[in-house]
Formats: structure tokens, C-alpha cells, sequence
């Protein structure tokens, strides 16, 4: 079966931006907490790659640190989503139109009419502002998201005949969600997972933008957009490099998420 060009494109820009990750965890041009006032401010290629900021960081290491904090974040928040989501999408579609079905939807609702920054503030209110907090906030609005989606899904199934042969044969409700039905919506799963995966690395950088988010000397992609936000007119390299991080690190998930999306329906394969 041929790729489509958008996965192996998506896959080649998230594969940067992973490589990255992995590699600032044993080794990074400079220390990222290494401060030297001598330098700062450097242009790109004046002793420096991608050139230091107001405080002579190197914005390289800064840059690939960040990436690991944007992924860890973005990782462990749609793990939460997927872990109590796809059960409670699963539990609403085994018993549609009942009162369980019924509460599960309405708190979907709820948990909807606030987004990740309200969630955060609230958290934070509580608890302080810390890349935990914002995981937390992250990870409780992605829940109704797989819920929705896994249970759009399993209702769809849940008519078929062979479902129906499943509960002849005496299978419960529970034993066929598993067997039968979660392995026949896995495929939304993956897809929505990618693009959640690219939403919650927008919402770490928005959090820690907004001081809500992993804090200082933790490097994020939000915070130094923050902190250049007013050194643009003379240094406009420390806006653009942290935005384009961000820009190419979604557009390389969400063209992942088109392209895996392609593959994995097969109303689309048979489209092609």
C-alpha cells in the first residue's frame, strides 16, 4: 500500500523535533541555564547557531530542551485523555439512551464549557503554576474529547450483525466493548490521538506564555515567546525561532494525523 505524501512529510518535521528531544536529554550545544552577559543577544551564526538571548543563552539548546518539555507535556496529557476517555466513550455507546449514557454526555458538556486555560487558572489558583498543573489541565480537556469520539464510534458498531451474533452467543456489554469494539475504533483513536497530540503542545506553549505553564529555569517554547515578546524590533530572531518551532512542530502533526487518517479508513481507501 502506497503513504500518502502528507505522513511522510508530517512524520519527517515531528521526527526533527522528536530527534531533538531525545538528544538535549544527553547533550545540548551549551548549558541551557548557563547565563553569559557577554554574549547576549548574539545574531544567528555569531558564535552561536541560532544566537543567544537577553541573557546570553544559547537559544539552540533552549530551543531542543523546550522541545522535550512541549512533548513530555503533550505525551503524558493525551495519555490522560485516552485513559479515562475511550472508557467512558465506551461505557456511554454500551448503554445509549440510558441514564449512564446520559451522565457521561452532560459531564462531557461540563468539562467542555471550560477550556484548558480556565482549567488551568483554577488548578493553579489552588496549587500554583507548574508543567504538572498544566498536564493536569491539558489532560482533563482532552477527556471528553476521546469520549466523544469513541463513543460516535462504538455507536456505529454497536447495530452491526456481528455485534448482534456476539450478544447471542451470550457476551456481556463489557466483553464485547473490548473484544469487538475497541479494537474496530483503535483507528480514530490513533488519528485524534496525533491531533490532540499537536492541540496540547499549542496549549503548553499558550500556558507557559501566560506564566501558567513550566516554570523558570525549565526552557518552553511559550515562555521564550513571552520574554520576546518586547525585544522584537532589535531582536527578532527570539520571537521568530520559538514560533517556527511551534508552526513546524503542528503542521508536521497534523499532516501526520491527514495522512494517517488516509490509510487507516478504509472508506478513503476505497476512495483512492
Amino acid at each position: 500500500m502506497r503513504l500518502p505524501a502528507q505522513l511522510w512529510a508530517g512524520a519527517a518535521l515531528s521526527g526533527v523535533f522528536v530527534a531533538a528531544a531525545l538528544i538535549s536529554l544527553i547533550w545540548t550545544p551549551h548549558p541551557v541555564e548557563g547565563m553569559n552577559i557577554a554574549a547576549r543577544l548574539k545574531v544567528p551564526g555569531d558564535g552561536f547557531v541560532l544566537g543567544t538571548d537577553h541573557f546570553g543563552r544559547d537559544i539552540l539548546s533552549m530551543l531542543m530542551v523546550g522541545a522535550q518539555t512541549s512533548i513530555a507535556v503533550a505525551v503524558v496529557a493525551v495519555g490522560i485523555g485516552m485513559a479515562a476517555g475511550v472508557p467512558l466513550g465506551l461505557l456511554g455507546a454500551a448503554n445509549r439512551g440510558g441514564w449512564i449514557d446520559e451522565i457521561v454526555m452532560r459531564g462531557n458538556d461540563l468539562v467542555f464549557a471550560f477550556p484548558s486555560l480556565v482549567i488551568a487558572i483554577l488548578i493553579t489558583a489552588v496549587f500554583g503554576p507548574s508543567a504538572v498543573n498544566a498536564i493536569l489541565a491539558i489532560g482533563i480537556f482532552n477527556i471528553p474529547v476521546f469520549a466523544r469520539v469513541t463513543r460516535g464510534g462504538a455507536l456505529s458498531l454497536w447495530t452491526l450483525d456481528y455485534i448482534l451474533a456476539a450478544r447471542v452467543a451470550g457476551k456481556g456489554r463489557l466483553r464485547i466493548s473490548v473484544e469487538h469494539i475497541l479494537p474496530n475504533v483503535a483507528n480514530l483513536l490513533i488519528v485524534q490521538g496525533t491531533i490532540q497530540f499537536s492541540l496540547g503542545i499549542l496549549a503548553e506553549a499558550g500556558l507557559s506564555y501566560v506564566g501558567l505553564g513550566a516554570q523558570p529555569p525549565v526552557p518552553s517554547w511559550g515562555r521564550m515567546l513571552a520574554e520576546s515578546q518586547t525585544m522584537i524590533s532589535f531582536a527578532p530572531h527570539l520571537a521568530l525561532l520559538p514560533g517556527m518551532a511551534i508552526v513546524l512542530t503542528v503542521l508536521g502533526l497534523n499532516l501526520m494525523g491527514d495522512g494517517l487518517r488516509d490509510v487507516l479508513d478504509p472508506r478513503l481507501r476505497r476512495a483512492r
